[in-house]
């Protein structure tokens, strides 16, 4: 099993489905493979950090209620399943309008490397996109490409190069490859 200072997560199309922009509670749920993916991985004390950009926010398609409802329930699922989440941070910029905090920036993570004296070059960021390897690959972590959500175009535009470290199927797979 492998031990990390964090395993940082992107949100939508890695732990559930991603339709587009999830506006409420009622259409958000987890991928029925990630709580028992994350439960696999927290074996050897790993603690979770969720880093998601959010532009529905800036693009007024989601409310700040909405999304802070969505952030409560994946919390008390982390909790009720024994499962270590340090926090969940967010960005709201649009796109074409993006600060350092809009994932590739490094500003989330910078953000909780402080919050949580983490040492990032120790940590995993999972995710479906170029943005998630992109930035986790920049600030020295391991990284991992699941290919749920938009994870096999993302492996089509990183072929050849050194972006991920690992990819599996399933954010399950992935984790089971790492750890054998």
């Amino acid at each position: 099993m492998k031990k990390y200072d964090c395993i940082f997560l992107d949100r939508d199309g890695t732990l559930n489905p991603d339709p587009g922009y999830i506006n409420n509670l009622k259409d958000y749920e987890f991928y029925d493979f990630t709580i028992p993916a994350l439960r696999f991985m927290s074996e050897t004390n790993n603690r979770f950090c969720i880093v998601t950009n959010q532009s529905g926010v800036g693009r007024g398609l989601i409310s700040i209620d909405d999304l802070r409802s969505i952030n409560n329930f994946i919390k008390k699922e982390f909790k009720r399943n024994g499962l270590k989440l340090i926090d969940i941070y967010m960005c709201f910029d649009r796109p074409d309008n993006a600060s350092n905090y809009r994932k590739p920036g490094s500003g989330m993570f910078l953000e909780a490397e402080s919050d949580h004296n983490l040492k990032l070059s120790k940590c995993l960021m999972v995710g479906d996109s170029l943005k998630d390897m992109e930035v986790g690959h920049k600030l020295g972590m391991e990284t991992l490409l699941v290919l749920t959500g938009n994870g096999k175009k993302t492996l089509d535009r990183c072929r050849g190069g050194n972006l991920i470290s690992y990819k599996g199927k399933t954010i399950y797979e992935g984790f089971k490859q790492i750890c054998h």
